[in-house]
């Protein structure tokens, strides 16, 4: 009696600790060459990119922040977080946490583990805590590797915000600090779509793809006009949504619901991923995953999860529809052509004028539609209107405007040129573009249309 009752706690003594085992994994995660690879890639390519791109004549002016990485070095790690968000990420997260248990499946080393770590539930924990530790240290070389790129070649001058308004270099290091944080919400709910794949899925090659097939899907489903309520509740809007920081005041709502739902997803994924874990048959050698039969299982909590998110979204938040409206796109492009036309001024050396003041007005309109215009497209066209103090004449200026679905304009100056059209002016970092030549803007979705 007392051998049997011993033999348990025996048994429970051989246990390897969490801290041990997650050391293991982390050595093996090390040691591939393909993730000694991009470690190094990250911590360098980026900063390169930067500091080549901001010595070039052509800039990457679809990109976000791109027309101004001549301008500031703090518009590098902007540009580079818009392209991570899009390609790199999803990626970084399929090489690492899609491959993490299916790389067990494929050696057929999964009976050697468990002898040696005696416990299913350690040896979930430690993989995904390697597989984050990595992907962490991945994205910190993004940001960092960018900024110093930036920085070294540009210099730490002052950021145009997406309202016209100018940032102090210290403001914007700590916003670009943040956007940078807030989009660890998004990569970890790929990182654990990536656990779920690779525990699910086995040695199958979609275990590896799923993340980056989850990650374009919701960049196909940002492209499409979507309710705003729906664009909100997919994890991938907050892959985009960190562009609300660079306003005054911060557009906190969308950003704020973007990271909750993608912690929410990477919270539900991570559980899954574990039970379905706990299930798996170790002493059986063949064994390939779940296969169809794991995806439905999993599937059906993330399309309850969407469901859910969409009704308090939609229930807690006054915009409805596209969240495009009329009176918002005016609203947005008068006050930056305000804050930029301060700007200009400034530059071309005539007496100072401020914002309230100027009196900036908009009047827009959507192809045919004059009132009650709404929705995105490339079809908007906007009227400036403002006063000078001590000059009876209105001044006017025409904008042609594209506006995504996501809320982000690029506006196009039409007139009349001494204003809006195409010209050099001297700046404290060297010749530039006239600041109301052309210039991108953003419109807050979840705000209430305004009245009057």
């Amino acid at each position: 009696m007392t051998t049997a009752v011993a033999a348990p706690h025996a048994s429970a003594a051989h246990r390897v600790p969490v801290v041990r085992a997650y050391r293991f994994e982390l050595v093996k995660l090390v040691s591939q060459w393909r993730i000694r690879l991009l470690v190094l890639a990250c911590w360098l390519v980026p900063g390169a990119f930067v500091a080549l791109v901001a010595q070039q004549s052509t800039l990457p002016t679809d990109t976000l922040f791109g027309r101004w990485m001549h301008a500031t070095g703090w518009a590098g790690p902007l540009v580079t977080l818009g392209f991570c968000g899009s390609w790199a990420l999803p990626l970084l997260t399929s090489v690492v946490a899609g491959d993490v248990f299916a790389c067990e499946d494929r050696l057929g080393t999964w009976r050697h583990l468990i002898v040696a770590v005696r416990s299913p539930r350690r040896i979930f924990a430690a993989k995904a805590l390697a597989g984050l530790s990595v992907i962490l240290a991945l994205v910190v070389g993004l940001a960092c590797s960018s900024t110093v790129g930036g920085l070294a070649a540009v210099g730490n001058h002052p950021l145009v915000g997406l309202d016209g308004h100018a940032l102090a270099p210290s403001d914007a290091a700590w916003k670009v600090v943040l956007a940078w944080v807030c989009v660890l919400a998004p990569t970890l709910a790929l990182a654990a779509i990536g656990l779920l794949g690779s525990v699910t899925l086995g040695r199958s090659p979609m275990g590896l793809l799923l993340p980056v097939l989850v990650a374009l899907a919701m960049q196909l489903a940002q492209i499409l006009p979507l309710p705003v309520a729906v664009r909100l509740a997919l994890p991938g809007y907050a892959f985009i949504v960190w562009n609300g920081l660079f306003t005054s005041p911060a557009q906190g709502g969308p950003l704020l619901i973007g990271v909750v739902v993608s912690l929410l997803w990477a919270v539900t994924a991570t559980a899954l991923a574990y039970l379905l874990f706990l299930r798996r048959d170790f002493t059986n050698p063949a064994h390939d995953g779940l296969g169809r039969r794991g995806l439905t299982i999993a599937v059906l909590p993330f399309a309850g999860l969407l469901a859910g998110t969409v009704a308090v979204v939609a229930a807690a938040t006054p915009a409805g529809g596209s969240g495009i409206e009329q009176e918002k796109v005016q609203r947005s492009l008068a006050t930056e052509f305000a804050h930029l036309y301060r700007t200009q001024t400034e530059q071309l050396n005539r007496p100072a004028v401020t914002e309230a003041r100027l009196k900036a007005t908009a009047a827009c309109t959507k192809g045919n539609v004059r009132t009650g215009a709404h929705g995105p497209g490339n079809d908007w066209r906007c009227v400036v209107s403002w006063h000078l103090p001590g000059v009876e004449a209105t001044g006017q200026a025409v904008y042609q405007l594209d506006v995504g679905a996501d809320g982000r304009f690029v506006a196009d100056g039409d007139g009349p040129k001494e204003v809006n059209g195409y010209f050099l002016v001297r700046t404290a970092t060297g010749d530039a573009p006239n600041p109301l030549w052309q210039f991108d803007g953003n419109v807050e979705l979840l705000s209430a249309t305004p009245k009057g």
